[in-house]
């Protein structure tokens, strides 16, 4: 494709060079540049994309996207802009055709929910006979199948490679992409160049305060999602960021769609009733009601569930295929998941990393727990932050709504864990909680199977779906599920 014709959409200053050269490729890591490509210089966290610019000329870059001057040497074509990460998110999409264009994009933002919301969504989508990529936390996916990626981002990933997932689905003749959109992604320009048809907002409660410092400026980044969409804004009016948020987003072209189980709404759920393994409710939408079958447990999935419910209603599916599709979920990895159980005792792994996600994980386990409810959990290390507010808090939680907590490691990363754990047991114990401090996680589930009796509930909350756990700069193999059956099977 002509250099030209990637710079379509975006501004920038020609230090030297002409534009009228084929570009083969498009790379933000020196070490992927090749032959005839795009390098776009970015700034990171850690790392700065204008110190490797000689590395990718050297690889044979044709020209260079950077925010100032620089040598590239003159073969090379130096074009300069105001944001690079804008300029790659442009530059990807018009390199790999616009391909957000050709799906029908639904994102998903929020503190907590999206990634439930999401299976959720695509199940009632296929239910409709509609082909489904997800892209989130857990993965992307078409259908059931994997898709090969690039990315290492956690939940969005970086615009070059979300490009690339986009066209994969629209040459797959992918109907709908639903995907988790974080606020790093908004802050960092990964979604900029992508039309999202419809944007639903779960609820925002503290987190990644580290990135955007103030609850203000996390809120700030959250919406700017709806700044992308173009038919529909689906929006959690209970939760009072999301009542700010329709309010902003009532007078926008996208139509605005509300949904509650507390307020007057254009989506709600009335006679709820929960179980210990399901919850049921009736659905109400503009379309009619409906009763809905959720195979998972607590008030958070009626929210998560009622969004899928509003956004296929707007989607135009019927409404027997809705709830067809929320019923066909049985479970969703890493949330609420039953690992173990036996007439002793239930073990379930959850992902609950914040204190509203954790307060709302214990609190849907509480009414059904005959014996003791006890907590295996730690607290990540923030990026650049040594200290945190949210291990105080973490701990407050623990302390209130478990029986006895185990305070162990989650993600330390560079972090003393010692430190961390410290720090959690200190406002465990000052709110008058039971717990123990064990550093290794394994030792930590051991510890707490080890100390439960009959009709005891244990939650091991944190890491839910992932694999992995983060210490140093190493990471190690760290299955839950596995970890808990292993255990169990040599009792």
């Amino acid at each position: 494709m002509l250099l030209r014709d990637l710079l379509q959409d975006i501004s920038c200053d020609i230090l030297q060079g002409t534009i009228d050269k084929e570009v083969e490729g498009i790379a933000f890591d020196s070490r992927e540049c090749a032959e005839n490509w795009l390098f776009v210089a970015v700034r990171g966290f850690t790392v700065d994309g204008h110190d490797y610019i000689q590395k990718a000329v050297a690889s044979g870059a044709a020209a260079i996207i950077t925010e100032k001057a620089v040598d590239a040497g003159s073969s090379v074509t130096v074009l300069q802009v105001d944001d690079s990460r804008l300029a790659l998110a442009y530059a990807a999409s018009r390199f790999h055709g616009q391909p957000a264009s050709k799906l029908n994009l639904i994102g998903i933002t929020g503190t907590n929910g999206k990634t439930s919301t999401t299976y959720f969504l695509k199940s009632i989508l296929e239910k409709a006979n509609k082909t489904v990529g997800i892209i989130g936390t857990i993965g992307a996916m078409v259908g059931d199948k994997k898709l090969a990626t690039r990315s290492t981002t956690p939940t969005t990933p970086e615009s070059l490679h979300l490009q690339q997932m986009f066209a994969d689905m629209a040459e797959s003749k992918v109907d709908c992409c639903v995907m988790e959109v974080s606020s790093h992604a908004l802050s960092l320009k990964r979604t900029a160049a992508s039309a999202f048809k419809s944007g639903i907002f779960t609820n925002l409660t503290p987190d990644h305060l580290e990135l955007h410092l103030t609850m203000e400026d996390y809120f700030e980044a959250k919406a700017m999602l709806f700044d992308l969409t173009t038919d529909y804004n689906i929006i959690n009016i209970d939760d009072p960021y999301g009542k700010r948020l329709a309010e902003r987003l009532s007078s926008r072209d996208a139509e605005l769609v509300t949904y509650s189980i507390e307020s007057q709404a254009d989506v709600y759920a009335t006679d709820i009733r929960y179980y210990a393994e399901h919850t049921e409710y009736v659905a109400h939408t503009p379309a009619g009601s409906v009763a809905i079958h959720v195979n998972l447990p607590g008030f958070i999935y009626v929210y998560n569930s009622l969004a899928a419910v509003a956004c296929a209603s707007c989607n135009g599916v019927p409404l027997d295929e809705i709830a067809s599709g929320v019923r066909a979920v049985e479970q969703i990895k890493g949330r609420l998941e039953v690992v173990y159980q036996d007439p002793e005792r239930k073990i379930v792994v959850d992902f609950a990393h914040t204190e509203d996600s954790l307060e709302k994980a214990l609190a849907t386990l509480r009414p059904f727990t005959k014996g003791r409810l006890i907590l295996v959990f730690g607290v990540y290390a923030a990026p650049g932050r040594p200290g945190s507010p949210k291990r105080e808090a973490m701990g407050g939680i623990a302390a209130r709504f478990a029986d006895f907590s185990i305070i162990t490691s989650d993600n330390p990363k560079d972090q003393d864990p010692d430190a961390i754990i410290a720090e959690v047991a200190e406002a465990v114990e000052a709110a008058g909680g039971q717990y123990r401090s064990i550093v290794d996680r394994r030792e930590a589930i051991e510890h707490a199977i080890a100390i439960s009796e009959k009709d005891d509930v244990i939650l091991i909350a944190g890491k839910g779906h992932e694999t992995t756990q983060v210490i140093g700069k190493t990471e190690i193999p760290f299955n839950e599920a596995e970890i808990v059956n292993e255990i169990m099977s040599g009792r």
